[in-house]
């Protein structure tokens, strides 16, 4: 019955948003609702999990969307990120466009969560968008595959990283074999999904207030190192913060201070006011002018962290309703293979819970137990497990409307694209891992 009762919260949010037209913040807290309904939740607790849920997901993410924004407003507003994009088409040429941003997402995609780094990758594919006149999805898509990616398969992200530390495996190892599948899954799937027929039909716009309409003259725009300056040190902040916790006793003191210069929110503010003065008062801008940039970026951002907070509420609530740990029980005892196994018991809970990272921490969990006893190398276990829980991106996932939100697509467009890229990632993946185990002993 619980699976029914996700079922019916999943078609309920489907049948409000498609043919209703609702709101996704409505929808979702509607579903949330539901389902603790079904389960018997006494409604105080309802209530709870729902404020729980919310909270739990925006938390330190409603300070990583807003500086976030803020410094993709100030970048776009100030010509840095049209400098950037008219380097990359420079360089590389339109032809390789998609490659220059799947590069750029994997590099800024090992260190960060899906959300803070497609918050910062944003700006410069409507940049890029709008100054190659191409589709929109054309761009941004190879910039969210190489995002899920390392979701998916690097460490020292924070998904793949936490299993790491749960399964006791090498860091080292994990980030090798896993790079051994990511580059050419994770460029296959790039390159191919924009080109698919279907894909190619969607054609969205530019959200209005998201990037800046103007197009700046040669001599307007910063130079290409300020530009590129604001943009990479937040990258270079948590990348050092994850060497540190990589390389470093917990103890010594440079970890622990980098521990705070190194986490996200902090490192994107720290970025943001080096952009007043690299892409403002040093270009002749007034800080009038940037706290205006600031402040028009925060106005269409309301409705998106009301969403993803909504998602987090109805994530909430399965996981308070018990549902989480129904699916943990029916799985248990199954007679398959263990890395098959591992992949579709995060699958299974990325699917009904909605967020990766619970998913993947909960079959973490799980598989555990199975990935002793299996005689499998743990990294690859490692890698089955991460690797599932991108599965079935869907409106579950707090990453899927950020997705729907910022290319301004229906939720029918978001799931044929993005639902079906990261269901192709995790296959694939899985694919892969059972191929590296007839080699790996």
């Amino acid at each position: 019955m619980p699976l029914l009762y996700v079922a019916l919260a999943v078609a309920l949010i489907l049948i409000l948003m498609m043919p209703m037209k609702m709101n996704g913040f409505i929808a979702l807290i509607a579903a949330a609702l539901l389902v603790g309904f079904l389960q018997g939740m006494p409604m105080d607790k309802l209530l709870g999990s729902i404020s729980g849920g919310i909270g739990g997901q925006l938390n330190s993410l409603i300070l990583i969307l807003g500086f976030g924004a803020m410094l993709g407003m100030v970048m776009a507003d100030s010509g840095a990120a049209q400098r950037i994009a008219n380097t990359l088409i420079d360089k590389m040429g339109i032809k390789r466009v998609q490659l220059a941003m799947l590069i750029a997402a994997y590099i800024l995609g090992i260190t960060m969560f899906f959300e803070v780094a497609f918050v910062l990758l944003i700006p410069l594919v409507f940049t890029v968008a709008r100054q190659t006149k191409l589709n929109l999805l054309w761009i941004a898509i190879p910039t969210a595959v190489g995002l899920s990616t390392t979701h998916s398969f690097l460490p020292p992200h924070p998904g793949p990283a936490a299993v790491v530390g749960v399964f006791g495996s090498s860091m080292g190892l994990t980030l090798l074999y896993g790079l051994i599948i990511a580059i050419p899954v994770g460029g296959f799937i790039a390159m191919l999904w924009p080109r698919l027929p279907f894909v190619k039909k969607i054609n969205p716009s530019i959200p209005e207030g998201l990037a800046s309409n103007k197009i700046f003259t040669e001599e307007e725009m910063p130079s290409f190192l300020a530009s590129v300056t604001s943009a990479l040190v937040p990258v270079i902040l948590m990348g050092i913060s994850a060497v540190c916790e990589i390389a470093l006793p917990k103890e010594n003191s440079f970890r622990y201070a980098m521990e705070f210069f190194g986490s996200a929110p902090i490192a994107l503010m720290i970025a943001l006011v080096l952009s007043f003065y690299l892409l403002g008062t040093r270009v002749g801008r007034s800080m009038k002018d940037v706290m205006q940039s600031c402040a028009n970026s925060v106005k269409p951002m309301a409705m998106i962290i009301l969403v993803i907070g909504a998602g987090g509420a109805f994530k909430q609530v399965l996981v308070d309703s018990g549902i989480a740990d129904y699916i943990k029980d029916l799985t248990n005892g199954w007679d398959i293979s263990p890395i098959i196994l591992a992949w579709l018991i995060a699958a299974i809970l990325r699917i009904a819970l909605g967020s990766a990272t619970v998913a993947v921490m909960t079959a973490a969990g799980v598989v555990l137990p199975i990935a002793q006893s299996s005689g499998v190398s743990m990294e690859l276990m490692t890698l089955a497990v991460t690797c599932g829980s991108v599965a079935f991106s869907h409106v579950t996932d707090p990453g899927f409307w950020m997705y729907k939100e910022y290319l301004n697509l229906s939720v029918g467009d978001a799931l044929k694209t993005r639902t079906t890229y990261t269901t192709a990632l995790a296959i694939l993946g899985l694919a892969g891992v059972l191929l590296l185990n007839l080699f790996v002993g």
